[in-house]
């Protein structure tokens, strides 16, 4: 259920998301490349300044500028995934509905990919009259066992 709306293939390697790119009109500079590469290696969500540190660190010289600059084209095209949070923006290398695993004590994102029952999609539609095309959870929880959650309450 699942649907994607972005996109027209769903985008699963970093190939698919160079292709996605030029089937868009959109230029591979170097600098483009080279924070796609980085988002698929990493496979984590980071925000604007991970990025440009992790890359510069890297030895891969590129500018604040471009960084920002390149993060919104790719995520406005839907090609990588920007997560709006609290405390700043972070992306993703999958862009397609996917839901998240939020982990409290390590703060990282895990991606996800679950199907609601057909019969609880059809309940929430008829509670809001909305139909469903798309759905995204985000799950929150601890890494610890039972024990240490049970303390942290």
């Amino acid at each position: 259920m699942q649907k994607q709306t972005t996109v027209a293939k769903p985008i699963r390697s970093l190939e698919d998301a160079l292709n996605q790119c030029q089937v868009l009109g959109m230029r591979l500079s170097r600098q483009r490349r080279l924070i796609l590469e980085l988002l698929w290696q990493v496979k984590e969500h980071l925000s604007a300044r991970e990025i440009y540190d992790r890359l510069n660190q890297q030895g891969k010289e590129i500018g604040h500028t471009s960084v920002y600059q390149n993060l919104e084209a790719l995520s406005s095209q839907g090609i990588i995934e920007c997560l709006e949070r609290s405390d700043g923006r972070l992306y993703g290398n999958v862009s397609d509905a996917h839901s998240h695993v939020n982990c409290l004590d390590t703060h990282q994102i895990i991606d996800v990919y679950i199907e609601l029952p057909e019969e609880l999609l059809n309940q929430i539609e008829q509670q809001t009259g909305v139909r469903i095309t798309e759905y995204r959870i985000d799950f929150y929880g601890y890494q610890g066992n039972g024990a240490e959650i049970q303390n942290r309450a």
